[in-house]
């Protein structure tokens, strides 16, 4: 690990500011990832920006009547919040299913949402990797891509998303609320908040120089069946292969959004507006443009079935 200056933000518009003027500057909450890759050095940061003693670690009511996650809520304490459990299952499921609980016991809402790839060749330094290093290839489109991306991929990157939390956010149409060093605030929504990789696959979000998350924000409840299904190679602590966050109604309309498959989670309303008439229209629907390797083919199919699994449950 390369030496690194450190300072504990007093504001979130000093922790955004401190960003801005120092290029090499990065944020740590939990750490669960940054500090893995920066032993790695992969991430080499020369400063780092400690955000913990920023008070956003609440879950609070809006007016609309959703709710505002804090970017420091903890992964377990978002989990097991009596509203969230209640009203949006989907997120609860989807937290549960990810890492150990260890882990949720430190990531932060914020961190979870920047969480870097875990393709192979974006933690070998000796390969090539343009998400690593911009413009030196891209070795897993000739290499070991199981795990990899089948759709919105690129010649330049077929890495996948690791979140779990992010594909149930993207079924609820989930808002990350943000703010800027020179104060202005904005929101994103889920849909935009993450990039397809293009040319400029180490570009990964909508975020600018120094841009801070503050808050990820939920609508209202919309009720119906939440289920999270994830398949996995083991049964625990592994990423996925594919996984589904759907918000089913008794009608059988509804959303899905897919994990596992793309640089983002992967939501189509041409998808959404095919779920009725069942698994194969919707999942044809949502990979309509799949770019597969002999490796990775496999995931149109389990994609297919998972969703055929998840509007069974959601029939009872």
């Amino acid at each position: 690990m390369r030496a690194f200056t450190y300072e504990r933000a007093a504001s979130v518009e000093a922790a955004a500011g401190a960003a801005a003027s120092n290029p090499e500057a990065k944020f740590i909450a939990g750490g669960t990832n940054l500090l893995d890759l920066m032993k790695l050095e992969i991430e080499t940061p020369s400063h780092l920006i400690d955000v913990n003693g920023l008070g956003l670690d609440r879950i609070e009511a809006t007016p609309e009547g959703g709710l505002r996650i804090g970017a420091l809520v903890r992964n377990t304490d978002l989990a097991a919040h009596e509203t969230i459990r209640r009203d949006y299952g989907v997120l609860s499921r989807a937290l549960v299913a990810g890492a150990s609980g260890q882990l949720r016991n430190k990531a932060t809402t914020a961190g979870n949402l920047m969480q870097r790839t875990r393709c192979p060749y974006f933690y070998d330094t000796n390969q090539p990797c343009n998400k690593r290093r911009p413009g030196s290839g891209c070795s897993a489109l000739g290499g070991i891509s199981r795990q990899l991306g089948v759709v919105g991929v690129s010649d330049a990157c077929i890495a996948t998303h690791p979140s779990d939390m992010a594909v149930a956010m993207r079924a609820l149409d989930a808002a990350v609320e943000t703010v800027k060093p020179d104060g202005t605030r904005r929101s994103i929504g889920m849909a935009d908040f993450h990039r397809l990789p293009g040319d400029t696959p180490h570009i990964e979000t909508e975020l600018k120089s120094g841009e801070f998350i503050t808050a990820v924000v939920l609508p209202p409840p919309i009720g119906g069946r939440h289920i999270y299904r994830k398949v996995r190679d083991r049964a625990s602590y592994a990423f996925a292969l594919v996984s589904i966050g759907a918000v089913i109604q008794p009608d059988g309309t509804g959303r899905i959004s897919v994990g596992g498959v793309a640089h983002k989670p992967w939501r189509l309303d041409a998808a959404d507006a095919e779920l009725p008439k069942g698994a194969k229209a919707a999942s044809a629907a949502l990979l309509a443009d799949a770019r597969t390797t002999e490796q990775n083919k496999f995931k149109v199919d389990l994609v297919e079935r998972t969703l055929g699994a998840v509007i069974l449950e959601a029939r009872g």
